[in-house]
């Protein structure tokens, strides 16, 4: 399963804008919209990652930074309308990993969680990225798919569609599992929709030269 990320902001809007962000780039997210006790929430959910607001109801965040702080180590990225050096330089000596000032740039916080997350997880992270089966590979951070020399660029749902099956080698995943994964993700997309992807998928590995990569068993769905 991919990374698991966290954000603590009180902002519904805000809120639901990282979440779509976070879910689009592969990560799995929880937002909670209670902030009672939110630290223990954070210990409890083993989070790899938490995005957190300063300002938040119920408390502070550089407060909530440190109570997570005497219970673990996971990477803390502070997100927040402060622009004052101080409080950044405080959510840095109260733990912080970063510190982003709003409004984000969407491609410039994802390089920043990623930098993180890189620093703090090293291999492991690089495995939920690079996948590889019978020869063929595929790299989630740059939407690519490889086999010897050759390569092909994938859009975001013919990417994801291989994301899961990669992520089930040997299994059928079924229809509707794919087109429910995408759906989470907010991307419509209906029965006819997933058979075309899937045979550009398929065109697209034939002109690298592989072929019966993607095997169908009707009624059932799909495996790699």
């Amino acid at each position: 399963m991919g990374c698991k990320i966290m954000i603590i902001e009180d902002e519904a809007i805000i809120r639901r804008e990282l979440k779509l962000l976070l879910e689009n780039a592969l990560y799995e997210v929880d937002a909670p919209e209670d902030f009672h006790n939110v630290a223990d929430h954070v210990v409890s959910l083993k989070p790899d990652l938490v995005l957190l607001d300063v300002n938040l109801p119920e408390c502070c965040g550089f407060d909530v930074c440190t109570q997570v702080r005497g219970q673990s180590q996971v990477p803390v990225i502070f997100l927040t309308s402060r622009t004052d050096s101080m409080d950044e330089l405080t959510g840095m000596l109260k733990g912080g990993d970063d510190y982003i000032m709003k409004p984000y740039q969407p491609p410039i916080l994802l390089a920043r969680i990623a930098a993180v997350l890189k620093r703090t997880k090293g291999a492991s992270l690089k495995e939920t990225l690079l996948f590889t089966h019978k020869g063929v590979e595929l790299d989630v951070s740059r939407c690519l798919l490889r086999a010897g020399k050759e390569s092909a660029e994938l859009t975001k749902n013919e990417m994801k569609i291989l994301h899961r099956l990669f992520q089930k080698p040997g299994q059928y995943v079924p229809r509707m599992e794919l087109i429910e994964y995408l759906w989470q993700n907010n991307i419509f997309i209906d029965d006819n929709t997933l058979s075309v992807h899937v045979t550009r998928i398929r065109e697209k590995l034939k002109a690298m030269n592989v072929t019966d990569f993607i095997g169908t068993k009707r009624g059932v769905g799909y495996r790699i």
